[in-house]
């Protein structure tokens, strides 16, 4: 019966001589590993705006609207943190992989009004050239129009919107509210929302 004891006056002993295993908060900052899911950003320069992490956010802490005033369209998408569980689908399903990514920051008590822990950026929207809907955010298609390459010259719309971010085709005049125009063989080459392209070629 005395080893057991003896074993863990030993133990005792060592633990009392020994450094301490916590980290010295909130004394000293605390410096969490590399791979530490905390407060999710948007990076406007790389996020395209195009909702992916809407979609898969599994307690609705990031939402967007869509707002049109004067002929142009505005996307705000905002984060809310004091919603956010840090699961980081939002990063792992990102359209660049760095439009919006997780943080190490961990501590979020504030004093402040639960309203102010979120974070809005805002996305300029592509407008149907027949109807005047928003049909998808501008840094979106540009971004796909790169990443195709050569092959942005298969679709009509998708070339029509990068001759014009080049400079090199005139832009329409947008119909924003109303009634879409008449619909013919010419009005496929315009940059159209899914439902009047679908009217386009099937009237044309």
């Amino acid at each position: 019966m005395r080893r057991p004891k003896l074993r863990e006056l030993k133990e005792a002993l060592k633990s009392l001589f020994s450094p301490a295993y916590t980290s010295d908060f909130p004394r000293r900052a605390h410096e969490p590993y590399e791979r530490f899911r905390g407060r999710p950003y948007f990076h406007e320069e790389d996020c395209t705006g195009c909702a992916a992490c809407v979609q898969v956010c599994p307690v609705k802490a990031i939402e967007f609207n869509d707002e049109i005033e004067g002929g142009r369209a505005r996307r705000k998408l905002t984060v809310h943190w004091d919603i956010c569980i840090f699961c980081g689908q939002c990063e792992a399903n990102c359209l660049t992989a760095k439009g919006i990514m997780l943080s190490r920051e961990f501590d979020l008590a504030t004093t402040a009004k639960r309203e102010d822990l979120k974070q809005t950026i805002e996305k300029e929207l592509v407008l149907c050239e027949c109807c005047g809907e928003p049909v998808v955010p501008y840094d979106q298609y540009v971004w796909v129009a790169k990443r195709l390459g050569t092959l942005v010259f298969t679709n009509a719309s998708l070339l029509l919107f990068y001759l014009r971010s080049i400079g090199l085709a005139l832009k329409e005049k947008i119909n924003p509210g109303g009634k879409a125009a008449a619909f013919n063989r010419s009005t496929r080459l315009k940059v159209l929302c899914p439902r009047c392209r679908r009217e386009a070629v099937i009237k044309s």
